[in-house]
């Protein structure tokens, strides 16, 4: 199924996603890797607020390289997420609604999104070139000394992303490879 979506997210998006369908995102997205990430939570450790809303947010796990003179934005290809697993349960408590990147999950983000009602998208890998032309506009947020890993607020039309994970638990990482061998005649 296809999803045109704009950022924030309610939980009735969230809820109406199920893993494999494709969603065209628009709004706004946060980027943030795992030094942001690690940053983020030794403020909540502090008593701090973030430096922007989480509830409803969706945070793409990239760190876009310098924008060329009248682009927007350089290559904004997503990264690994699994080392932001340490991190994601607790901004998904505080109302997280989405996170964009590559590769699989843990079990311990998996549970976090069942319990908040949140999804992991996969956004195309290699295809940083196509995602940053999505981008409408991008600023700084915080930690600019971090550089491409800095906290930017991009302004994105028609992201394309797929269901990885959604609420439920489904996810595309297990079900895909057993549905191919499935198809093939083989089994796992």
């Amino acid at each position: 199924m296809e999803h045109h979506l704009t950022t924030p997210l309610s939980r009735q998006d969230v809820q109406a996603l199920r893993c494999g369908d494709t969603v065209y995102l628009s709004g706004e997205v946060y980027t943030a890797r795992d030094a942001a990430h690690k940053r983020l939570c030794a403020l909540l450790d502090e008593g701090k607020p973030l430096p922007f809303e989480v509830r409803g947010a969706v945070i793409y796990y990239a760190g876009p390289t310098p924008a060329r003179p009248g682009e927007v934005i350089g290559s904004c290809g997503p990264t690994t997420s699994g080392r932001m697993d340490a991190y994601a349960p607790r901004l998904l408590a505080l109302g997280l609604a989405g996170m964009a990147g590559k590769g699989a999950r843990s079990e311990a983000v998996v549970q976090a999104m069942r319990e908040h009602t949140a999804v992991y998208f996969a956004a195309a890998g290699g295809a940083g070139a196509a995602m940053a032309a999505c981008v409408e506009s991008a600023a700084v947020v915080c930690y600019e000394d971090l550089g491409s890993e800095a906290v930017r607020r991009l302004l994105v039309r028609d992201m394309p992303l797929t269901v990885a994970i959604d609420c439920t638990g489904k996810n595309l990482y297990e079900e895909g490879p057993a549905a191919y061998l499935a198809a093939c005649g083989q089994s796992e």
